[in-house]
């Protein structure tokens, strides 16, 4: 059974996190942004200069009361501790922003948004030190990978998920989704037509090699880095309409995933069993590192396909019954739960109990 954090806000909450002190940021439409703790009280709410849609909300990884929040083409510093207004507004990107990432050393954040484009903000002289653009389309999550403080993934709705180093203007590695699925699989099905796999969410893992993303045609795919590369050791229907959320938690191969059918599913994406996600292994066929058209190598089995037999089930299945809109983890008083934002005002918390 959900608690519902009621009066925090008055419009559909889009985007939550939660902070290492287990501060809760909400962010909503019409420029709606509120601070809660971990009992559901709200500690603090304001509205956003020009009041747009709060499309992202991320605390700093080394400052927990600094928060950083996306809204239209905007990027705002607040500092929780005396949350009545922003500290510092930031102007880089030219259209409306959909994720935002801040590395773990909080020295550099990423800002992606509708052209496509992911603008890369060097927090200490607040400059844009990179533009990165390789997506055709939107361009609806990036991720920085744990560990690695100048690595980061992508995705976006032209299908592609990219490797980047900060280092480099050209991502390291791009996988087209329906270009990886269509060499491995000879009968493409129809609803592939209806539903082509935009690329939605990313989340990385805590080991920093592992990362999942989840799709418009339902699907989860898991990927794994191995040098400059990536390539995708599972894939799995997660749910039957599009998937909104992927967040891995710190047991780094379990997997939350939130859908527009209204499910909130918990997943043990491991190699405990050995048919799941299986250890790196060196390519028989060495090539230099490019940005190719799609992945595939010539009598390598395309490995979502390997793995489609192998049914997954989820741990923990949650009726949740509205279209999610985000999803976030905390421990409170010793307990995990499941934080999920939705198209209503309120904010869901379940029990994350595995069956």
């Amino acid at each position: 059974m959900a608690v519902r954090w009621t009066s925090g806000h008055s419009s559909s909450v889009l985007c939550l996190n939660v902070n290492k002190e287990g501060l809760v940021a909400s962010g909503a439409e019409r420029g709606e942004l509120t601070i809660w703790n971990e009992e559901g009280i709200r500690l603090g709410q304001i509205q956003l200069p020009r009041t747009d849609d709060v499309t992202c909300v991320v605390f700093s990884p080394t400052y927990p009361s600094r928060l950083y929040t996306s809204h239209g083409e905007t990027i705002s510093m607040l500092d929780v501790r005396s949350f009545k207004g922003p500290a510092e507004c930031f102007h880089l990107n030219e259209e409306e922003i959909n994720c935002l990432s801040v590395n773990e050393t909080d020295s550099v954040l990423a800002a992606a948004d509708d052209s496509g484009a992911i603008k890369i903000m060097n927090l200490e002289n607040k400059k844009v030190s990179r533009s990165l653009r390789r997506h055709s389309n939107i361009c609806s999550s990036v991720a920085f990978r744990p560990q690695r403080p100048q690595s980061l993934v992508s995705c976006g709705l032209d299908m592609k998920v990219m490797l980047w180093s900060l280092q480099k203007a050209r991502p390291l590695w791009t996988m087209t989704l329906q270009e990886n699925e269509a060499e491995g699989v000879e009968r493409q099905s129809a609803d592939q037509f209806f539903n082509p796999p935009l690329a939605h969410s990313l989340s990385v893992a805590a080991c920093g090699n592992v990362f999942g993303c989840g799709g418009e045609d339902g699907k989860i795919r898991i990927f794994r880095v191995t040098g400059v590369k990536f390539e995708q050791e599972l894939g799995f229907k997660g749910h039957t309409l599009g998937v909104s959320q992927v967040l891995f938690l710190p047991e780094v191969y379990w997997l939350l995933s939130g859908g527009n059918d209204g499910k909130v599913l918990l997943w043990d994406v491991s190699n405990e069993d050995g048919k799941q996600l299986k250890s790196p292994v060196k390519s028989i066929h060495r090539r230099k590192a490019r940005t190719p058209a799609s992945t595939k190598r010539d009598g390598e089995p395309n490995s979502m396909v390997a793995n489609e037999n192998a049914r997954i089930l989820p741990k923990l299945s949650i009726e949740h019954g509205e279209k999610v809109n985000w999803i976030s983890y905390a421990e409170i008083k010793g307990f995990r739960k499941v934080l999920v934002a939705d198209q209503s005002s309120c904010i869901s918390v379940y029990p994350l109990i595995e069956t």
